[in-house]
């Protein structure tokens, strides 16, 4: 975690695609550049999706786990 720009946390638990990417989206681009997002959703297209869409936004996917039905991804912005 970058201490001038704390990680956010964004829950989107229970959202379907193309939701969670949608949500990511608008939210990464309310930080400030640096800023570390950390997702937390459920559809497991997520897996898939968040890591495409970082490659293709620029974005750095710095870590993706998996608790129970729980995905989270830190992701940090451009």
């Amino acid at each position: 975690m970058n201490i001038d720009h704390p990680e956010t946390v964004l829950d989107l638990s229970g959202l379907l695609c193309p939701l969670p990417v949608l949500k990511a989206r608008k939210a990464l681009l309310a930080l400030p550049p640096g800023t570390e997002l950390v997702i937390l959703a459920t559809d497991p297209m997520a897996a898939i999706d968040m890591p495409h869409f970082c490659n293709e936004q620029g974005h750095r996917l710095l870590e993706q786990s998996k608790a129970g039905e729980t995905l989270r991804f830190r992701i940090k912005r451009k």
